[in-house]
């Protein structure tokens, strides 16, 4: 019998928005998949642990180099703040690089899926941990669709989202009555978007920081940001004025039209 693969939201930073069901997928599973933005990791690596060996299994990358991967997962890190027993699960490092070659980024998530599906048809059950949730912009769901598409067993257990952590956190609903609520990535053309009625929802904004603040001001509304929400350097700004030129990659904006007569515009 194959293995079932799953997608696990872990929530935006921090582990006690973890939900049950995610903990409970990650205590469950056989492997974990981790995915790995660095590009120095050019092929799927299997690390096993649960028999104590922690070494990659024929592969050039190190027992070394796994760690650093790990460290450097965020989504791995809130996992094992809740769930311990993440630390004794064999692990499967991904590449998910982030680049925007279609083609590219095509090969490798078809070279993710054949690597997962190996661990499968073995009967090993993977989780796969992403940050927020799995259906919302997640590199979760480039694997999940073609296991999906091959006939593999998949599930997907939903996590809190980002902008709901972030207006939980700046203590603002996100939208009212009859409200319209749009979402945005920001590393893309938005000067369009902007224009849509009630809030946008501004996610992966840090790179382009300098350029969204114009737009923004230009258009006559305002924001607020949180950057790294639920994080250990979390920060949040009040007012497009407040936010930085530079920001990291986990900042999201929450954009409303700016009020006039005492009503939003």
């Amino acid at each position: 019998m194959s293995g079932i693969f799953t997608g696990v939201g872990v929530g935006p930073g921090d582990p006690e928005l973890m939900t049950l069901k995610a903990v409970r997928a990650v205590r469950e599973c056989s492997v974990i998949a981790i995915p790995v933005s660095d590009s120095t990791l050019e092929a799927p690596v299997y690390e096993h642990v649960k028999h104590g060996t922690k070494a990659p299994e024929h592969s050039q990358v190190s027992g070394e180099k796994c760690g650093e991967y790990l460290v450097k997962c965020v989504a791995y890190q809130i996992a094992a703040g809740a769930c311990p027993e993440a630390a004794e699960k064999d692990r499967i490092f991904l590449p998910m690089p982030m680049i925007k070659d279609k083609e590219r980024l095509k090969d490798i998530h078809e070279l993710d899926a054949a690597a997962a599906a190996k661990l499968l048809d073995k009967g090993e059950d993977i989780v796969f941990l992403t940050l927020g949730d799995p259906t919302v912009y997640s590199t979760c769901m480039y694997v999940h669709k073609r296991l999906k598409r091959d006939g593999y067993e998949t599930r997907i257990v939903p996590g809190i989202p980002s902008f709901c952590a972030a207006a939980a956190r700046l203590d603002i609903p996100l939208a009212e009555n009859r409200q319209e609520i749009h979402i945005l990535p920001a590393s893309y053309d938005i000067e369009e978007s902007l224009h849509l009625p009630g809030t946008k929802i501004l996610m992966k904004a840090g790179r382009k920081m300098g350029e969204v603040k114009r737009l923004i001001a230009g258009n006559g509304m305002d924001a607020v940001m949180v950057e790294n929400c639920g994080m250990e350097n979390e920060r949040t700004y009040f007012g497009v004025q407040e936010i930085p030129e530079q920001a990291g990659y986990y900042s999201l904006l929450v954009v409303k039209e700016k009020k006039t007569g005492g009503k939003e515009a």
